[in-house]
């Protein structure tokens, strides 16, 4: 059963436009710790990399906060999620606080797309209900595999 879906897309351009209108702030307002060491990372080998990074993140978050039904209301916040990679490279929502409280007292899992374009960052987010028979880590915690 799906409990809700959500997608996002963005024009890269308007990542790197809002990047030089805050001076580089954007991307540690909207970047969780293990986002943003990732995108510095990325930025220094490519900058056009780190736009892209930025903005499917962005993308990311945005869909993951339609598909839980908040938006970007409390508990979701931009830091409040952060999309990593499990070693095999499939992205997981990592999150921390009260979000992953509020995903846990529901007995959410959501599963997260991004990919990007030449122009454009796209993500899609769909939440389902935890059970058993269900592989993704719940909520956020990341497999064992991972750590």
């Amino acid at each position: 059963m799906i409990y809700g879906i959500g997608t996002d897309i963005i024009q890269i351009d308007r990542v790197q436009g809002v990047m030089e209108r805050t001076r580089g702030r954007f991307a540690e307002k909207v970047l969780g710790p293990q986002e943003l060491q990732k995108y510095h990372a990325r930025k220094a080998r490519s900058e056009k990399r780190g736009l892209a990074f930025l903005a499917t993140r962005f993308a990311a978050k945005e869909a993951f906060s339609k598909a839980i039904g908040l938006g970007m209301r409390w508990p979701m916040t931009w830091r409040a999620m952060e999309l990593l990679n499990l070693p095999s490279g499939e992205p997981y929502p990592h999150c921390h606080g009260e979000l992953d409280a509020w995903l846990r007292e529901r007995g959410l899992v959501v599963r997260v797309s991004v990919s990007d374009e030449h122009d454009y960052a796209v993500a899609f987010a769909i939440a389902e209900p935890g059970g058993a028979g269900v592989s993704l880590p719940l909520a956020s915690q990341p497999s064992e595999e991972s750590k």
